[in-house]
């Protein structure tokens, strides 16, 4: 551990009261994320409503190239995650990407992303909430989708209170089921295109990538239109680095399950939805229906449908709790930092920000509001602000892992033990790479609107910066962090 890091944890047992010595001397949380459950958060966050969802209106406009634009953006947050991978190991703590754009960037662009990554949570808890409605109301038409969606906001919340043992198990149980789960629906796709059984054997085959009008049959513009889509479903891979302050050793179990995500990226997405799209034509699939149901539908499968709508359903729920989990803790650290009401750095009993959790559940329940009065329309509204706000979180990973290589460089600061592969370059790759989605973002007259509410939340911070300036202008002063000996 570097001496930056022993610089934080002392600060961060002050500002939450966890004496010396406790359990969690760091930053007063419980170190209650084991191996298992940390590789599994990893694994789990790169499967979600996004695939299991999202991916069947992408379908509908991309065809069978989907596949190369979930690969392409694959690549991109590999380059993302390694830099993030890099920063950690260099200073692993809990909020990690708001406090290490306060380190590089400032303290106004802490203050800007650590809002702006829990607002990214909260729509994508609503997110969550709608599809798993949607999953329901496959099984159980007449119950609205608000109704649903409550019940699954209180029982999400109830669990997030307890403990982070407790989150942490669900969450391993929650993405055991989805691994599982879409490994059994490659191995059988699989199957069904080698020996053609059931009743999609006939017309399964490879071919079925490229005789419908092609592997692009909308045009290369339309496929590169649904990469915001496909980013959404990529949010949540960074929350490994949330758990940096909660895991038992971060020094090995970060950098393990960071380097399992190009073969989740090549399993869980590439390869399944190969093998779906080779299954059933693509002209077959539609938005708002799950893909992975259609596709078991269409096999004829008994019950294998309604076992896949559990699967996915499972996945929504997965996200919407590591959502609940992680702006609870954002809030913590923007608390530490002056930059939200100290109240919320204050733990409950069982070592849990509490008061966060119940605030960002507040809000998650606007979700359940969009459920009752747009239901058809309450997806498409969130996944569009929720991948902005994404981009914006992504970028400061990317920028302040630029800044950092550079101190390296200059013997300011101590070489991490886990180098991005390619240094600096693949950083400022993913940079431009998430530009161009923004500006794919702003031509899309549909998801345009995520742009106008990013404005307006940009607004809302920067008035709230000048209040926070006025009051406590020592918290917006940048602190420099104490010269470190680098050998």
């Amino acid at each position: 551990m570097t001496s930056a890091q022993v610089d934080t944890s002392e600060k961060d047992s002050g500002a939450s009261g966890s004496p010396a010595g406790s359990e969690a001397p760091e930053e007063g949380y419980e170190r209650g994320l084991g191996s298992r459950q940390v590789q599994m958060i990893a694994i789990g966050g790169a499967i979600g409503v996004g695939l299991f969802l999202g991916a069947g209106a992408n379908i509908a406009k991309a065809g069978p190239s989907l596949i190369l634009m979930y690969a392409l953006a694959g690549g991109i947050i590999f380059f993302i995650m390694r830099a993030l991978g890099e920063l950690l190991l260099y200073r692993p703590v809990s909020g990690s990407f708001a406090e290490y754009s306060r380190e590089f960037l400032g303290p106004f662009f802490g203050y800007f992303t650590g809002w702006t990554y829990w607002l990214m949570w909260v729509v994508t808890g609503m997110a969550e909430l709608t599809a798993a409605a949607i999953y329901v109301h496959y099984w159980f038409p007449a119950i609205p989708q608000w109704v649903t969606a409550l019940v699954f906001l209180v029982v999400l919340f109830g669990v997030n209170l307890i403990s982070v043992k407790v989150f942490g198990e669900l969450e391993f149980w929650f993405s055991m089921v989805k691994v599982t789960a879409l490994i059994g629906m490659i191995v059988i796709g699989l199957g069904v295109l080698t020996f053609g059984f059931s009743s999609a054997g006939d017309t399964a085959s490879v071919a079925n990538l490229y005789q419908f009008d092609g592997f692009f049959p909308k045009g290369v513009g339309s496929s590169l239109m649904t990469l915001q889509g496909v980013m959404f479903a990529y949010l949540a891979v960074e929350l490994v680095g949330v758990t940096a302050g909660e895991s038992e050793n971060p020094e090995k179990t970060l950098p393990k399950a960071i380097n399992t995500l190009p073969w989740r990226i090549a399993l869980f997405y590439v390869g399944a939805l190969t093998v779906i799209l080779c299954v059933v034509k693509w002209t077959e699939f539609a938005p708002g229906v799950s893909p992975f149901v259609a596709a078991f539908a269409k096999i004829g499968i008994p019950a294998g449908a309604g076992i896949v709508n559990f699967v996915v359903l499972t996945a929504a729920l997965s996200s919407c709790n590591s959502g609940m989990y992680s702006t609870g803790r954002m809030l913590r650290n923007l608390a530490d930092s002056g930059e939200a009401p100290a109240v919320f750095r204050k733990l409950s009993a069982s070592k849990t920000p509490a008061l966060g959790v119940t605030v960002s559940v507040l809000f998650m329940g606007i979700g359940v509001v969009l459920n009752y009065v747009v239901p058809e329309k309450a997806f498409g509204y969130v996944t569009s602000v929720a991948t902005a706000a994404g981009i914006w979180t992504w970028l400061m990973i990317l920028i302040s892992h630029v800044l950092y290589r550079r101190a390296v460089d200059a013997g300011r600061l101590p070489a991490s033990s886990f180098p991005a592969p390619g240094g600096a370059v693949c950083s400022w790759i993913a940079i431009a790479f998430l530009l161009f989605v923004t500006c794919l973002i702003a031509y899309d007259a549909d998801s345009r609107i995520c742009l106008y509410v990013m404005a307006g939340w940009a607004a809302a911070l920067g008035v709230g910066w000048l209040v926070l300036k006025n009051r406590s202008p020592e918290v917006t002063e940048r602190r420099e962090r104490a010269p470190e000996k680098v050998s």
